[in-house]
């Protein structure tokens, strides 16, 4: 593969350390990301007890991500992105290249192929998340993305699912002129069992342990150089950076039944570890994350259990107001979005402190979508939208079926600032093996090397066929007829 080479320096300087454990900055330059507020809220969250894992404190992460993997400080342009790139006339712009293809490349070809479609060429100094207003996320649309399943197999092992995540960015559609699209990740802290465990069957990502760090599977141990490292932090807020550079918003998952959360690994309880929980969203959001998705939001104060599927008690309905409203308030964004998993278009979700919901249903009719839009209009603050799958997908719909959801989600209403927001799984960008599906990859980790290696596992996790490849294409269609409003 033949690259360019621009330079552009990024001005990246490592500062030593004696000691390796003191958190430290290594550029001239601060993010705003990680302002003086910022950490001072940090430091009020570190007195009160919140356990944080590997915390290195540097404002420019993603330079700092770059300059280890490399070495050097210059970007180079990437042809391979130049050659296999999406145009849409405008700006906006991604790459076709198959996703089994893109885990092949290196972390260091991924953000250099994010910088290759910024066109500029370096890693700002000054990186913020992309602005649509306080209100983006009640129009937003939400692709789930799981990055246990494209991880690193390492033997028993899942490692490096953030590096593997980044690989895909240059493969899924910029936010638009007027609606952003927000990649929600499946898990961010460990699941109660087996964290990084390859073995088939452990390690349910419904399940979550609050305060002991992120999740091994998210995370690289052997990102260094020299006596410089990437704290556990710093790799989650430069995966935020840099999706944040190719025009994406990042959330994460967060489950609410009591009984699939542990902290510390001891059980969790409504009644004594509400702040532990409050405190666990509010560290996601100071890693940069711009959303968070409430798994059983729809149960919340005993609401329709005869279809609640969870394990033990979900908060009441005041108590999680509080829980919203918290969150807001201790991170200091109230442009946050807060998404709650089948909640309609009743006002008490509206009451409850969310943005945004996805259980009204499927988006098979544009009819039934536009009523949806219409019915909902009058509400800027909240809306339920319609899914083009969700996490108990079995892999049963037809690929025309789910580009003629994603058509008709995209398109239905009059005026776009009152647009539903639309749900969808990596699954729908990114056809996954016949032999899996979105729920399966939920309750499990699979390691699917065939001689251990790491080409036959990505092969072997993606649908590797020209129809799934064409899918894709029309798919990318679908986007781009939206892109410029």
């Amino acid at each position: 593969m033949e690259i360019r080479k621009n330079n552009i320096r990024m001005n990246y300087q490592p500062v030593p350390s004696n000691n390796k454990s003191d958190a430290k900055d290594c550029n001239e330059n601060f993010s705003p990301n990680n302002n003086q507020e910022g950490m001072k809220s940090l430091a009020n969250y570190n007195v009160a007890g919140i356990k944080f894992k590997g915390y290195y404190g540097n404002q420019q992460p993603a330079k700092k991500l770059f300059w280890i993997l490399t070495g050097r400080n210059q970007i180079y342009r990437d042809n391979e992105t130049d050659y296999n790139t999406y145009y849409t006339g405008t700006n906006k712009k991604w790459v076709t290249t198959n996703p089994e293809d893109l885990l092949k490349r290196t972390p260091e070809q991924a953000i250099q192929s994010i910088c290759t479609l910024n066109n500029h060429l370096d890693i700002p100094g000054y990186i913020l998340s992309p602005n649509y207003g306080n209100k983006w996320g009640r129009r937003a649309n939400y692709i789930e993305i799981n990055p246990r399943t494209i991880a690193q197999a390492y033997g028993d092992t899942k490692e490096e699912g953030l590096l593997n995540t980044l690989k895909l960015l240059p493969a899924i559609p910029p936010s638009s002129k007027s609606v952003a699209n927000c990649i929600i990740l499946s898990e961010l802290y460990p699941p109660m069992y087996r964290d990084n465990d390859g073995k088939t069957g452990y390690g349910s990502l419904y399940t979550v342990d609050l305060h002991s760090g992120i999740s091994r599977t998210l995370l690289s141990k052997n990102l260094s150089r020299g006596q410089e490292r990437m704290g556990d932090d710093e790799q989650v807020k430069a995966f935020n950076d840099l999706a944040h550079i190719r025009g994406l918003k990042t959330g994460i998952r967060m489950p609410l039944s009591e009984g699939q959360m542990t902290v510390q690994g001891r059980p969790f309880n409504w009644d004594k570890d509400e702040k532990a929980f409050i405190d666990a969203c509010c560290w996601a959001v100071d890693l940069g994350f711009d959303a968070i998705y409430f798994d059983s939001a729809k149960h919340v104060g005993n609401y329709d259990m005869g279809n609640y599927c969870g394990n033990g008690r979900v908060p009441n309905y005041g108590q999680m107001q509080w829980i919203t409203s918290q969150i807001r308030e201790k991170t200091g964004r109230q442009d946050i979005s807060l998404i709650g998993e089948k909640c309609n278009d009743d006002t008490r979700f509206n009451n409850l402190g969310l943005t945004a919901g996805n259980d009204w249903g499927k988006a098979d009719s544009y009819e039934s979508v536009m009523h949806e839009y219409k019915k909902q209009r009058w509400n800027d603050e909240y809306a339920a939208g319609p899914i083009i799958s969700d996490d108990n997908d079995n892999g049963a719909i037809s690929f025309e079926q789910r580009r003629n959801r994603l058509g008709n989600a995209l398109n239905a209403y009059e005026d776009i600032g009152y647009k539903l927001p639309v749900f969808m799984q990596m699954h729908d960008l990114f056809p996954l093996t016949p032999y899996t599906n979105t729920h399966n990859e939920m309750m499990n980790s699979y390691n699917r090397t065939t001689y251990g290696d790491h080409e036959s596992n990505y092969n072997n996790t993606f649908n590797t066929s020209q129809a799934a490849r064409d899918y894709r294409m029309g798919m990318y269609h679908e986007f781009l007829n939206v892109i410029d409003r």
